[in-house]
């Protein structure tokens, strides 16, 4: 399942993409529901609210999903031609950020004269970052200082789908309520000046992380699926392409860490809940942070107000985003 939040105005809203329409979940859940299909007696209108429910709401969804697919004419549950999506999880529950593709570790250190840190090989590390600042398709706000070295950062994220606690890394896929693509917006002036001090990024980071365009549930990856003693890996290729201009390749089978030693690790000794999304961290080559001190580009290039950035993965679609202007007075 492809599974959207949309939003003509009147308040977000789930969504199933079907036959490249966007579907009302609970809309065209009452009328399957009459039929026959789902246990529910209604399906939560937001997508948070329908992973709160675990294995619950996806089994009902999937039900759902099974009947629009069969169902003659869906333009009764269609989403209204205004429509605009938003992030699939618009305010995820807690927003974890990885550091899980050797490629990029290695190289940003070796920019600044660093060895390859020997710890990267015993944990798989990860950064809180701002879950009320979450983006879907579309502009993306910055202001003054955000544009000292404006950057993109191409990665995957997931989405937990079970409240769990110390998960073993063998179990932990199963958790997995789906994939996106994630671009982590970063200014580097204030994040280098911040992480001088030893506590990592966090103004740096917290203004924008962008998700979407919609949530890929595990099934529908499963033929770019690889097994491995440490959990999945998937074969996805990942691209940006900024202004027309292509800048970024990497695939998602290159994480040295998987998504499952990321949840191992994230859970020891602390409770995961439905909503909550992980990200894997920068591929190789997956930010200008890195070209630029690889002098791939020189002089350095950064974004600025109306670059268009689109970060893709094969099969979890492509997320564009505009870098725009916002005025800086206080708001309540």
């Amino acid at each position: 399942m492809n599974i959207v939040t949309w939003n003509a105005g009147f308040g977000e809203r789930a969504g199933l993409l079907i036959n490249g329409m966007t579907i009302d979940v609970a809309s065209s859940y009452d009328a399957a529901h009459r039929e026959g299909v789902g246990t529910l007696p209604a399906m939560p209108s937001t997508v948070i609210d329908i992973l709160r429910l675990e294995a619950l709401g996806m089994v009902n969804l999937q039900a759902l999903h099974a009947w629009l697919q069969r169902a003659a004419d869906l333009s009764a549950f269609a989403a209204p031609a205004n429509a605009l999506l938003m992030a699939p999880v618009p305010r995820p529950s807690s927003m974890r950020d990885g550091y899980a593709f050797r490629q990029h570790v290695e190289a940003a250190r070796r920019n600044r004269g660093l060895e390859m840190i020997p710890e990267f090989d015993e944990i798989p590390i990860f950064y809180f970052t701002n879950h009320q600042a979450v983006f879907g398709p579309g502009p993306i706000p910055v202001q003054q200082k955000h544009l000292q070295q404006l950057d993109f950062e191409l990665e995957v994220a997931i989405v937990i789908g079970r409240k769990g606690k110390n998960i073993p890394a063998s179990a932990a896929d199963s958790y997995i309520a789906g994939f996106m693509v994630m671009n982590d917006w970063s200014a580097r002036v204030l994040q280098m000046q911040e992480m001088k001090l030893n506590l990592g990024p966090a103004k740096g980071k917290d203004f924008a992380t962008a998700l979407g365009p919609w949530l890929v549930t595990p099934d529908e990856l499963a033929h770019r699926r690889i097994d491995t003693p440490n959990g999945a890996a998937y074969d996805l290729e990942m691209r940006t392409v900024i202004n027309g201009k292509d800048v970024a390749l990497g695939n998602v089978k290159d994480m040295t860490w998987t998504f499952a030693q990321i949840i191992e690790r994230a859970s020891y000794g602390v409770t995961l809940y439905p909503g909550d999304v992980i990200g894997s961290g920068t591929c190789g080559t997956g930010c200008f942070l890195e070209l630029n001190g690889s002098k791939v580009y020189d002089p350095a290039w950064w974004l600025g107000v109306g670059d268009e950035v689109t970060c893709s993965i094969d099969l979890l679609g492509d997320l564009t985003n505009t870098v725009v202007l916002e005025a800086e007075d206080a708001t309540a």
